[in-house]
């Protein structure tokens, strides 16, 4: 089959083009797709660097990716509810950036969801989710969302301003009428955050979300009360590899697996529905997935960019 490989850790130079890869073989509990579209995202960038085999270690020769929709082809031994044929999105064991690839965890497709953005809402999806849970943040609250323009950050923002939460998210500027049309309230990134997210909420924010990383952890710690007073355990970062240092949550992977496939399951009814959106910033053929790192590394990309097998 054809896929992208890499064998050594470095920049995008390090990933490469092939065709004759082995097609897996599902195994139990597995489920082996024919990938329709693969969703990029940073991990996969930070992946490649070795900066994160802490938390999500390497075995080479390695083929990047989490996220994809694609068609079932095989089924493994004790899958029970899937058919060949059904169309599904989720993540992969194997990589996600080849023709077939082995899930474990899979949602079924509706039929109004374009394969772009069904590629682009589990890992979204299921993280903003998760982090919103960890933080205990409820109805009537205050969020402050750094990172609010982005994938994860928008869909966050949905989710919390639906449940009734008040969002305030970070943003550069030519992404604050993006964020006011999901119903956040936006503040600028820089020097003066504190203040400017004070500003926007005067009663003061009761839970912080970091999605975007670049040292706002202080500035966490700071909203909610400072060093010693600060209710910690309502911070949660996916981005700061150095949470630790601060008493700060640091929160990757995923949780339970049914639980998993019930969010996901209802967050692709949504996407179909209307109710939910990924933003897709641009779609690329599979052999162009060093290109499609360096957009998302640049960071200056609005929204989702989909990789095409």
């Amino acid at each position: 089959m054809e896929a992208i490989v890499y064998e050594e850790f470095g920049g995008p130079e390090v990933l490469r083009h092939a065709t004759g890869v082995a097609v897996p073989e599902p195994g139990l509990g597995e489920v082996r797709v024919k990938v329709a579209a693969v969703g990029v995202n940073p991990l996969d960038w930070k992946r490649r660097y070795g900066w994160v085999e802490a938390f999500y270690p390497t075995t080479f020769p390695a083929v990047p990716g989490l996220e994809f929709a694609g068609t079932v082809d095989a089924l493994g031994e004790g899958v029970t509810g899937l058919a060949v044929g059904d169309e599904v999105l989720g993540w992969t064991k194997t990589g996600a950036y080849a023709e077939y690839a082995l899930a474990g965890i899979v949602a079924p497709k509706p039929a109004g969801l374009s394969w772009e953005a069904a590629a682009s809402l589990p890992i979204a999806g299921e993280t903003a989710r998760r982090v919103l849970d960890l933080i205990g943040v409820r109805e009537g609250e205050t969020l402050f969302l750094h990172g609010a323009a982005g994938v994860v950050g928008s869909v966050a923002v949905q989710l919390a301003v639906a449940a009734g939460i008040t969002v305030v998210g970070s943003a550069s500027e030519s992404n604050h009428a993006y964020l006011r049309g999901l119903g956040a309230i936006p503040v600028a990134y820089g020097d003066g955050l504190a203040d400017r997210v004070r500003a926007a909420a005067p009663d003061g924010v009761d839970a912080v979300f970091d999605a975007a990383g670049h040292g706002v952890l202080p500035v966490a710690i700071e909203l909610l009360g400072g060093e010693g007073t600060a209710r910690k355990e309502r911070i949660v970062t996916i981005a700061a590899t150095d949470a630790a240092e601060y008493g700060i949550t640091f929160s990757g992977g995923s949780g339970d697996p049914d639980a998993v496939r019930a969010g996901l399951t209802a967050q692709a009814r949504q996407a179909a529905e209307g109710t939910l959106a990924v933003r897709i910033a641009d779609t690329l053929p599979l052999k162009e997935a060093a290109r499609a790192q360096e957009l998302s590394e640049s960071g200056h990309v609005r929204g989702k960019l989909v990789l095409l097998p």
